[in-house]
């Protein structure tokens, strides 16, 4: 499966995919005010500025998935529901480590919402390591919003 830099003629396709899974496997994690400001537009405002940093799998134009890394942090990670079990998510998360092995990240981690059990068996059965609950800011149009988030970690390089 070949995973590719995101282009930009793709924002808005991806910002209605990461719109669609977003609210359907976090909105019921969620408390309704972060749920209210997860609007189309603040996809796609928050995926312009991560534009250089995203991989996606799929054909041109209408990516199934994408992954963003900050950091040394795997920041984002989403595919379709249409593509679900076709190992898009394996193969943008082995992207997104050798990325983040490339600039040199030895202990790499991500968030997950509490409670998303289906992302955390998928974090666990590709190497990662829950180390525990924090408070995570997430951006929003309103300023930093606190929300619990599970702590994954993956030691990339020599120990």
């Amino acid at each position: 499966m070949q995973v590719r830099p995101a282009e930009a003629g793709e924002i808005d396709h991806l910002a209605q995919l990461w719109h669609d899974t977003w609210h359907g496997s976090h909105a019921s994690l969620a408390p309704p005010e972060l749920v209210r400001l997860r609007t189309l537009p603040n996809f796609r405002d928050r995926l312009a500025v991560m534009l250089p940093n995203i991989s996606v799998v799929g054909p041109a134009g209408t990516p199934l998935g994408f992954c963003a890394i900050r950091g040394d942090e795997l920041y984002q990670l989403f595919v379709s529901f249409e593509a679900h079990g076709a190992g898009v998510a394996a193969a943008l998360i082995a992207d997104a480590e050798a990325r983040l092995a490339a600039r040199g990240v030895e202990l790499a981690w991500l968030a997950c919402a509490v409670g998303n059990a289906r992302a955390a068996r998928f974090y666990e059965k590709s190497g990662w390591r829950n180390a525990g609950r924090f408070v995570m800011f997430s951006e929003t149009s309103n300023g930093p919003f606190p929300k619990d988030q599970w702590r994954f970690e993956k030691r990339l390089g020599a120990p």
